[in-house]
Parts: C-alpha cells; sequence; structure tokens
C-alpha cells in the first residue's frame, strides 16, 4: 500500500529511455549530477541480445538531465516523482528498482513509500543514513558555478577552461552542459544543488529522511552492492539497513570505487541479471 504524495510541485512526468522490450521490467536511477543514460551499457548488458532478456527503463531524476525542475529538494517528493513515471509506463505493473547513490537513496524511499510498485531493490553504494554535508562535491560545485557560460565558444572551450584533473569526473560533470542555440546553460539545477550544499549538515541530499520511520519495512528481496574501496558503505550500516530492508543481501565488489558498475560492469551485469531472474 502506497503512502500519500509528499506534494511535488510537477505532475509532469520524469524524462525517461527505454531498453529491452520483453522480460522484467527494471528501472535505473542515477547518482548527483548522473542522468539515467549514464546506465546505458548496464541496461544493454542485462537486456540481453535483441532486448529479449529484460525491459529497462533509464530515468532522468526531478533537476537533472530532460527532467523537470523543482524549487526545493526532497526525497520523498524525488521518490513519488519516480512512482509516478513508473506507473505511467507501466500501469499495474512491478519493477525491480536499481539505484547508485543519490538514486540509490531515492530507490530506498521509493520502495518504502510505494512498496507495491517495487518487486525487488538493487541499491549500489550508499546507505539509509545522513553523510553529514554534500562537502565532497563543493569543489565540483564551485568549478561548474565558476565557468563563465556566456563566454564559450564550443565544448572544447568548455573543456580546457574546467579546471577538474580527473578526466573521468570532468566528462560526468560536463555532460550536463547543454547548448541551445547560441547559449550554454547547465541541464543540472546547479542553484538548488549548490543551495543545499550551502546549508552544511542540514544537507537534505546528503541526508536521509525521518518521514520513512514511521513505515513498515520493505518486505521485498534487497541486494546491497558495495564498492570494496569506497568509503560510503561501512561494518556499521548493516543494522539501519536490515532495519528497513530485513531481506537484505550484501554484495562486495572488490577493487570498485564508489561508481561500482563503471569500476566494474561486468560484474555488476551478472549479478543484476542473476537478481532479477532469480524466484522470490
Amino acid at each position: 500500500m502506497s503512502v500519500p504524495s509528499a506534494a511535488p510541485e510537477s505532475t509532469d512526468l520524469l524524462h525517461t529511455i527505454a531498453v529491452g522490450s520483453t522480460g522484467p521490467r527494471i528501472a535505473f536511477l542515477h547518482g548527483l549530477f548522473g542522468q539515467g543514460r549514464n546506465w546505458n551499457q548496464i541496461a544493454k548488458a542485462v537486456s540481453g541480445p535483441g532486448g529479449a532478456d529484460a525491459r529497462c527503463l533509464l530515468v532522468d531524476l526531478p533537476d537533472h538531465g530532460r527532467s523537470p525542475w523543482s524549487a526545493g529538494f526532497s526525497l520523498e517528493a524525488y521518490a513519488d516523482a519516480v512512482a509516478l513515471t513508473l506507473t505511467a509506463a507501466a500501469p499495474g505493473e512491478r519493477w525491480a528498482v536499481v539505484g547508485h547513490s543519490l538514486g540509490g537513496k531515492v530507490a530506498m524511499v521509493l520502495a518504502l513509500r510505494h512498496p507495491d510498485l517495487v518487486d525487488r531493490l538493487v541499491v549500489v553504494d550508499i546507505a539509509p543514513k545522513g553523510y553529514g554535508s554534500l562537502d565532497r562535491f563543493a569543489g565540483y560545485i564551485r568549478e561548474m558555478q565558476s565557468l563563465p557560460l556566456g563566454e564559450l565558444t564550443s565544448r572544447a572551450d568548455a573543456e580546457a577552461r574546467f579546471s577538474e584533473p580527473d578526466p573521468g569526473v570532468k566528462a560526468f560533470l560536463l555532460q550536463n552542459l547543454r547548448r541551445d542555440g547560441g547559449a550554454w546553460r547547465w541541464q543540472a539545477n546547479l542553484d538548488l544543488v549548490a543551495g543545499d550544499a550551502a546549508l552544511q549538515a542540514g544537507s537534505l541530499i546528503a541526508g536521509w529522511p525521518e518521514s520513512v520511520d514511521g513505515l513498515p519495512p520493505y518486505s521485498g528481496p534487497v541486494l546491497w552492492v558495495a564498492g570494496g574501496e569506497s568509503p560510503y558503505i561501512t561494518r556499521e550500516d548493516g543494522e539501519g539497513m536490515r532495519r528497513y530492508f530485513p531481506r537484505t543481501r550484501q554484495f562486495t565488489v572488490k577493487g570498485a570505487g564508489h561508481w561500482v558498475h563503471t569500476d566494474a560492469p561486468e560484474v555488476v551485469v551478472a549479478a543484476l541479471r542473476r537478481f532479477v531472474a532469480s524466484v522470490d
């Protein structure tokens, strides 16, 4: 049974990309500053040759990609927007939901608020807890804000001006840069994220909503994927995870960091295929 909506400011559906034609339905949710298409290669591999093994939906979360922006951040509203979108895509059907980082939090809140919609859950390298602040993203946010959009002449110019030494991180962040005619803009709602980061320990994006504490635990199967080299999941997080999701099975990918599905795509694909195909 679903809980009442968290009153998102828009009833517009989120932007999605469909991959695959038959089989179980799987929704993929990305992390902060990501887009649904970040899961494209994983979804193609999971859906199999000709897309016959699974029907995947790659979702742009609110304030990201081509989805609508909101005036304020709320994990509950994000989860409700995903629920609305999945229900519209396949009325009356249930989904396996896969979420990484921020998308993992949204997926967990979705399962707790709309358990009838979620057949099973995969949470990638995040725990149901507050992480304090967005300090780890502060440098990225400052660099994005400092890029002189009005002076850019090309994407190559933007790449040259963007002072991020890690080429993978630079490409990930600059995927949010879009050109409309002769003007450049950030596709992600950068002002909203920057405003949340300014709250320091009060960050809602880094936090965990107290509202879910009054909800019943999610009774479906949960695969909890951790990066062996990532600090996002600790041994102490297991108790809290099992309180909300008693049927959790943890799977640690050795050598992988926070972006587990990027560091070890073959391992993640194999784990997803097994988990989605398993009998409840």
